[in-house]
């Protein structure tokens, strides 16, 4: 079956050229007409595609050609947005740029596999014909990608904005569709891991509104919503086979819980849904209010930052003590980059030591450049709960924090690392009884088998949970029985 899925790309010709300003503007601009916006995020970015799901008031999905395959990009790209007016995705550093030498995982190839027409968003800071230059080497340098407009932005003024767009328009042979001038004041600033989250600011809504209000005085919003709208369409089917959630009862579902307050926050939307088709009961945690951990069956802990929130976490002692307890009685938990900081015994910040949870024999301490950053290709060298021997899993990763072993003979990591950095350039993966914990991030929709792995480890401990309370009915059965006779 063929689908329309209006959609359009916003590409820039480097990283910081201004796109993800004006992707939140476009989407809350199309949110507040009353369209139903789908946003996307091309690469592993949480925390623009937090911003875009906050101006959206959905999930924003991410689309990536290194975590997924083809395939389960167009299967993910159209099951969330089949009830979309509109799909918006925002593309990642320059528009070609890639792993290697042909391009693979750019903005373009995704742009080219969803058939998604592409707006430029061209920074024109010191320059005007050269412009000019500069988008039509990359219509020649990848004829087959659809460019259908450009965007300026950070213009200095009336005259340079006249001829760079009639540069473009002329020499290139596509539209201008708008023009932002230099900003004097900025909403959206910007610290060591991109822009400031939302779920760290009381201001983000007025952001949003500032974003809007940017694009409805120099874009024109009627001619983009059109080039949207012209495409050719997708063919809708079953691109990858995910295995059938088991039949359950209510009753009978693990409980499992996941952290997201402002420390924790990193979950792909697809990694919460998976555990939720399989069957489960998610429970939302917040470790920064919450007294103590509810009685739960499994925990995810995503990344996050830690680094920031450090006072809060370690001031709640009792949230981190009733967590440790259950890890040392065998609560399943898969902790990924700021769950795994969370686990170890102490946060080092400058010259302030934090205590965390102290189930993982590590001193985590903050470094002022990042210790890694970018796609894991990972092997499974050891025995542990969740994966075999021998797997290869791809994810990535983006961390500021260098472990210190307390006892390096203590612990020993599951994974060898073939790319990327992970604990120590050579090895991730920290497992203890059934904890799990990795700098390394993985995306459901590109490894169905987490998901699956994790949720079979949250039913058997509810099971092990089921026998036991069984059995203590039973005896206290029995010597009710004793007693009375």
């Amino acid at each position: 079956m063929l689908r329309q899925s209006p959609r359009v790309v916003l590409a820039g010709l480097r990283g910081g050229s201004g796109k993800t300003l004006l992707a939140v503007g476009l989407t809350s601009f199309w949110s507040e007409k009353g369209f139903t916006v789908s946003p996307f995020k091309k690469g592993p970015d949480f925390i623009d595609a937090a911003w875009l799901a906050l101006a959206a008031g959905q999930p924003c999905h991410n689309l990536d050609p290194f975590l997924m395959t083809d395939t389960q990009i167009i299967e993910s790209f159209l099951s969330n947005s089949t009830e979309a007016d509109i799909s918006l995705i925002e593309g990642n550093r320059g528009l070609f740029d890639g792993l290697d030498l042909n391009g693979d995982t750019s903005t373009a190839q995704l742009g080219k596999l969803l058939k998604a027409p592409v707006i430029l968003i061209v920074d024109v800071t010191m320059a005007t014909r050269t412009m000019a230059a500069l988008v039509m080497g990359c219509q020649r340098f990848d004829p087959d990608l659809n460019i259908v407009a450009a965007v300026l932005n950070r213009v200095a003024g009336s005259r340079q904005e006249s001829v760079v767009r009639n540069s473009i328009e002329q020499y290139c042979g596509i539209p201008v569709m708008g023009s932002v001038p230099k900003l004097r004041e900025d909403l959206f600033p910007e610290r060591h891991m991109g822009l400031i989250p939302h779920q760290e600011r009381d201001d983000a809504k007025k952001a949003i509104t500032w974003a809007r209000k940017v694009v409805e005085d120099n874009l024109d919003l009627k001619s983009i919503w059109a080039l949207a709208r012209d495409v050719k369409p997708l063919e809708e089917g079953h691109y990858y086979q995910v295995t059938e959630p088991p039949r359950m009862f209510d009753a009978d579902a693990p409980r499992i819980g996941f952290i997201r307050d402002s420390s924790f926050w990193f979950y792909y939307p697809e990694n919460l849904d998976q555990l939720k088709n399989l069957g489960a009961h998610l429970v939302e945690v917040n470790s920064i209010t919450g007294e103590e951990l509810p009685d739960l069956d499994a925990i995810y802990i995503g990344g996050g930052f830690p680094e920031t929130q450090a006072p809060a976490l370690a001031k709640n002692r009792r949230f981190r003590d009733s967590l440790r307890q259950k890890i040392e009685a065998g609560l399943p938990v898969y902790a990924e980059c700021g769950g795994l900081i969370y686990l170890g015994e102490v946060l080092i910040l400058n010259e302030n030591t934090y205590p965390m949870v102290g189930a993982l024999p590590l001193q985590m301490v903050l470094e002022k450049k990042p210790q890694g950053h970018g796609y894991t290709i990972l092997e499974v060298t050891k025995q542990n709960p969740y994966y075999q021997v021998g797997e290869v899993l791809k994810g990535h990763e983006f961390h500021y924090t260098r472990p210190v072993m307390k006892s390096p003979g203590e612990i020993t990591p599951v994974f060898k690392v073939h790319r990327g950095h992970g604990l120590d350039g050579q090895r991730d993966g920290l497992c203890k009884k059934n904890l799990m914990a990795t700098y390394t991030h993985l995306h459901a929709a590109g490894n169905p088998l987490w998901g699956e792995r994790f949720f079979k480890a949250a039913l058997e401990s509810k099971k092990r949970k089921d026998r036991r309370s069984s059995h203590g009915s039973q005896k206290k059965g029995i010597e009710n029985a004793k007693n009375l006779s």
